[in-house]
């Protein structure tokens, strides 16, 4: 990851575990922190593999919201932060609901490489990325994560299953330039399919465990 990538990585890791744990224990807040990490590590370190295989690279931001309106002129004069702002936020409204957070704070822009066209692949002869190939993408961070969870609860760490599973719900949602909205252009049915394992996952997570 470059500087950007790290400073947007790093307020992320920090927002998520601020709002999650809102420092009611060093401990919890701790424990926060290192689940969060490893959760957003392992999802970025997963897509950054995919579009290498794409002969893509991938630069991941804080999600940020330009335009609140579907004409032109309605945009806000500089991005807002919702990546950082909306965790917190979400944590007042389901402050019940322990360790429930929106966690849907980063992003990714992709820029094909150069000497795609030329290819190793056969199923593609163009230097551009496709919707599908940006759906396949996001799917697998969404995917390690789901795969996080049940590792999570099999090992005896609910709260670091739970964060998972937070964490693909949210992504999943077919808004702005999340994951969801990428995987849902790019191909609905894979996104049909993470969608009711996200679902059943956030069922269990909020009343089971």
């Amino acid at each position: 990851m470059n500087k950007k990538e790290i400073i947007a990585f790093l307020i992320a890791v920090l927002v998520l575990g601020f709002s999650i744990n809102l420092i009611q224990t060093w401990g919890g807040f701790l424990y926060a922190i290192v689940a969060v990490f490893i959760i957003l590590l392992l999802n970025i370190v997963t897509k950054k593999i995919v579009a290498f295989y794409f002969d893509s690279d991938i630069e991941i931001k804080l999600w940020e919201i330009k335009r609140y309106g579907i004409k032109k002129h309605k945009h806000f004069k500089k991005a807002f932060p919702a990546g950082a702002f909306f965790p917190i936020l979400s944590k007042l409204i389901f402050f019940p609901i322990n360790s429930f957070v929106w966690m849907a704070s980063l992003v990714f822009d992709v820029k094909p490489k150069i000497y795609r066209a030329a290819k190793r692949h056969g199923f593609y002869n163009f230097s551009e990325m496709s919707e599908f190939h940006l759906g396949l993408i996001a799917a697998s961070g969404i995917i390690i994560n789901l795969g996080l969870a049940i590792l999570g609860y099999l090992l005896g760490f609910p709260l670091f299953a739970k964060l998972n599973i937070y964490y693909s719900f949210f992504n999943l949602l077919p808004i702005s330039n999340l994951d969801g909205n990428k995987i849902f252009f790019g191909n609905f049915i894979l996104w049909c399919f993470l969608s009711i394992i996200s679902l059943i996952g956030l069922g269990y997570a909020l009343l089971l465990i």
